[in-house]
């Protein structure tokens, strides 16, 4: 990230909204730069347009931007953490597979509109998942585990996406290696 990029989130930081008119002035940046920083903030996510205000009544009105909540940050982890903490193993995780993804969705659909419906379904929960084939059969790869500030101290989370995939499937499915944190990827296989 630049060093603009930077100094505009700290600013926003600061000042928790803010037009792209009052960035430049506090940054001593030219209003054109700031626009494009404000725009790839945006694409990123970090940044979110939060109103829309008339200075004085006149003129074109002017964007006020924030940061998303996204940048901003939640207390999600810590909270499951705590939760499968505290309730150990008396949690199921096939249970909680049930409750993700709702199985009767795939029922009397092939093996591939199964496939295609399941990808689709665990994108919206922000896997970036993907299948492809394998010489010892079709395999579904995540491409992020949502689960990551956790996943090391509860690997009972990766049960639980067995349970989801096999349930949505109708088949018995395996992970063939363990998650590989530089690559970011997650493959699990399973027999058509």
């Amino acid at each position: 990230m630049t060093i603009s990029r930077q100094r505009i989130l700290s600013h926003l930081k600061k000042t928790r909204s803010a037009s792209a008119r009052e960035i430049a002035r506090a940054l001593k940046l030219s209003a054109p730069n700031v626009r494009h920083h404000l725009a790839v903030l945006r694409s990123d996510g970090r940044v979110e347009m939060s109103a829309v205000h008339n200075r004085e009544g006149r003129g074109r009105p002017e964007k006020m931007y924030s940061l998303s909540q996204a940048a901003l940050g939640d207390n999600l982890s810590v909270l499951v953490n705590a939760l499968l903490l505290e309730a150990g193993s008396t949690v199921r995780m096939e249970a909680v597979a049930g409750r993700l993804l709702d199985t009767n969705l795939f029922s009397n659909l092939t093996i591939m509109k199964r496939l295609s419906l399941l990808i689709e379904k665990i994108n919206e929960m922000h896997y970036e998942a993907r299948w492809e084939a394998g010489s010892e059969g079709p395999r579904v790869m995540f491409g992020r585990c949502p689960y990551a500030k956790v996943i090391d101290e509860h690997p009972e989370l990766c049960k639980m996406d067995l349970a989801l995939l096999g349930k949505a499937l109708g088949r018995p499915v395996s992970q063939t290696q363990k998650p590989q944190k530089i690559q970011g990827v997650c493959p699990f296989i399973f027999q058509i």
